[in-house]
């Protein structure tokens, strides 16, 4: 068995991994490099021995260099959940117009020829992708989010986690470890960190929308369109259910890619955890209720944009990017950041080299659309929305498997946390790979 990494090794973006057994490999994720990871020159790969790709989810730091195997003629099936086949078009759709300025005529056989490769698989079910067979198991990251089983000719088990959830999260399952991993390869986002605890992440927004709206302004909130959107909205939810928020404040969801996401979370209610599946019992809308206003055209978005500016009034925005790399929260950020009755909550990662990242740290002055923008506003950092599992969740998913594996590959982390991590496996007897 050979591990060949192709991105994501050192790096949370680009994740693009190939597992060679003789002369034949499949490979696992195929994403795209963003903020300081893209300025890397990534050499083009052969696709020679490649007999399939197989997807752990649907953001575009694992499926986004899709578009670079179709110019390459790549035609062989690429498999994943049932709901990451949804998402994958629209994400991809999406990644093409706003980052490459493709037109709809120019996109199409794109992603047409994407969808004629995709094989949509169910949760739990071994199938045969050439000499070796795959199984997806839940990975509580977003809506199909999975981690792999792969076994291989010799009948041992190689295990790669995709992006393992946070516990505990009221929108989807917790991860289960597997029953058996001979080699584990592990994301390691966090492996250096610890959340806040999912269950006083609501509360502690509520803390920080009423301190901001003490005196008027706009709570701007920056979100990935799968995943992190779906979380806020749930809790806010939660919030005007339980009387914690004024039921006259405007919740704007600004994304129209998120708006399509949030419709297939709605249509795979039977992936959702418990406590969601309780709500709508009760007839409540998690997420789609009364008070969540959604933006359609540019020119709507624009119109808002203008009348937030002059008229300082109170609102939610949840728009996308969530790394403020490129979407509708761009404009917002560049005309509200001056404003210092302006918050921005950052409720997920921030990758070296992002306008969020610039943001999050502090800086007093950034650049947008060429242009420097004063950064007067409060900035918050909740680390209970990460749709990543911090080191103790990791390292329960670890222990979680019966028997040792006999090596773990750590990836999808940044040096100082993939260190950190290691080093905590290797105090307990673990041999790691780094």
């Amino acid at each position: 068995m050979q591990l060949i990494h192709h991105g994501g090794k050192n790096t949370v973006t680009g994740s693009c991994h190939e597992l060679v057994f003789g002369d034949r490999s499949i490979l696992i994720d195929c994403g795209m490099f963003q903020g300081a990871d893209a300025q890397q020159l990534t050499e083009p790969f052969p696709l020679d021995n490649v007999k399939a790709l197989v997807l752990t989810h649907a953001h575009i730091d694992h499926i986004g260099r899709l578009p670079w195997l179709i110019t390459q003629e790549f035609d062989k099936p690429i498999y994943c959940t049932k709901a990451t086949a949804e998402l994958v078009p629209l994400m991809l759709d999406d990644g093409l117009k706003i980052q490459q300025g493709l037109t709809f005529e120019a996109r199409k056989p794109i992603i047409e020829a994407i969808i004629r490769l995709l094989h949509p698989v169910d949760y739990y079910r071994w199938i045969d992708v050439d000499t070796f067979r795959c199984r997806f198991n839940p990975a509580g990251h977003i809506l199909g989010s999975a981690y792999l089983e792969v076994e291989l000719p010799n009948q041992e088990l190689v295990v790669f986690s995709g992006d393992l959830g946070l516990s505990n999260t009221p929108l989807l399952p917790d991860p289960v470890p597997p029953k058996q991993a001979d080699y584990l390869v592990i994301e390691t986002t966090y492996g250096n960190a610890k959340h806040e605890g999912v269950e006083h992440r609501s509360q502690k927004l509520k803390e920080i929308i009423n301190r901001s709206l003490s005196d008027g302004g706009t709570i701007l909130i920056p979100a990935f369109s799968v995943g992190r959107t779906q979380e806020l909205l749930f809790d806010i939810e939660q919030l005007i259910h339980e009387h914690q928020l004024d039921s006259k404040l405007p919740i704007i969801l600004d994304s129209p890619m998120a708006q399509k996401v949030t419709l297939s979370y709605q249509k795979f209610r039977s992936l959702w955890g418990e406590e969601a599946k309780q709500r709508l019992k009760m007839h409540r809308h998690p997420l789609a209720f009364e008070q969540c206003i959604t933006v359609g055209d540019h020119q709507a978005h624009q119109e808002l944009v203008n009348r937030l500016v002059s008229t300082g009034e109170p609102a939610i925005v949840v728009a996308a990017s969530g790394m403020c790399e490129g979407g509708r929260i761009m404009d917002y950020l560049k005309a509200l950041l001056p404003d210092e009755r302006t918050d921005v909550i950052f409720a997920g990662f921030q990758a070296e080299g992002t306008l969020g990242k610039c943001i999050q740290q502090g800086n007093k002055t950034v650049w947008i659309d060429e242009e420097e923008v004063s950064v007067n506003a409060h900035i918050h950092t909740m680390s209970g929305y990460s749709a990543h599992a911090d080191s103790d969740d990791l390292l329960k998913f670890v222990e979680g498997i019966p028997n040792k594996p006999k090596q773990i590959h750590l990836i999808h982390g940044e040096l100082e946390s993939k260190q950190a991590f290691a080093n905590i496996l290797r105090s307990k007897g673990y041999e790691v790979v780094e």
